[in-house]
């Protein structure tokens, strides 16, 4: 299995800067472009280990839809403790699943875990005890989300939770300019540059469509989900709880 390199991708002036995709090139550097770029990430990861210890329970199904190489489905392998229970890891970028294959292959945790290479829009969810959405709604297409979170609620059990976590937007527009400054000064900390913040954001622009905590919090009530808040932010990311 290759080695992860660390992301240089945006490093370099490019002639056109492309639409952000999940591809080869991505995948090759995700584990460090993901940890430099997104804070609270491995808070968020070690916590969908404690829910899935919490919340699954036997002979259900466990998703993590979008699951790139698969954090959050090794963080639930790891600690589902309920018998028979079985996880479903799905992501539309064939890069992403090749790789994540090759890395649960050398994984020894019990739970058995099925990927799935297909959109979101196409995925059925049932006699689920949890599912995750890692940074995941926010590239869907913004009239998709609420067919996408209804999907889910209905194939979750009774008191059984969505896991959602997302790059959010703000009302007001000097707090969203100060969160997306303050997101960039992380981003510097972690060693990018100017050129590199810049290009990656023209980048993600014409892809990641972000909203605010106020429209996933109605979304996720109108889709059948009886308990809705946040658990963790920092800056303009954040993650929901999302309970049926």
């Amino acid at each position: 299995m290759t080695e992860p390199r660390p992301d240089r991708l945006y490093a370099n002036p490019l002639e056109e800067v492309r639409r952000f995709a999940f591809d080869q090139s991505v995948v090759e550097v995700f584990p460090d472009m993901i940890k430099r770029s997104v804070p609270g990430y491995t808070t968020i990861i070690n916590m969908i280990g404690d829910l899935a210890e919490r919340y699954a329970t036997p002979n259900s199904r466990c998703y993590d839809l979008g699951c790139s190489l698969g954090a959050a489905t090794l963080a639930m392998r790891h600690r589902i403790r309920a018998d028979n229970c079985h996880i479903v890891a799905v992501d539309s970028s064939p890069a992403m699943i090749e790789r994540c294959q090759q890395i649960l292959a050398v994984d020894t945790a019990e739970p058995t875990v099925e990927l799935v290479c297909d959109t979101l829009q196409k995925v059925v969810v049932g006699n689920a005890s949890m599912v995750v959405l890692n940074f995941t709604l926010q590239f869907i297409p913004v009239q998709d989300r609420r067919q996408v979170l209804t999907r889910i609620a209905d194939g979750l059990q009774p008191g059984g939770i969505l896991i959602l976590s997302e790059k959010v937007a703000f009302d007001d527009p000097l707090h969203n300019e100060l969160m997306i400054e303050l997101h960039h000064n992380f981003k510097r900390a972690n060693g990018y540059s100017d050129l590199e913040i810049a290009q990656k954001r023209s980048s993600l622009e014409q892809v990641l469509i972000p909203e605010t905590l106020g429209e996933h919090r109605q979304r996720l009530r109108d889709a059948g989900f009886s308990s809705v808040d946040v658990w963790f932010q920092c800056f303009n990311f954040a993650s929901m709880i999302a309970i049926k």
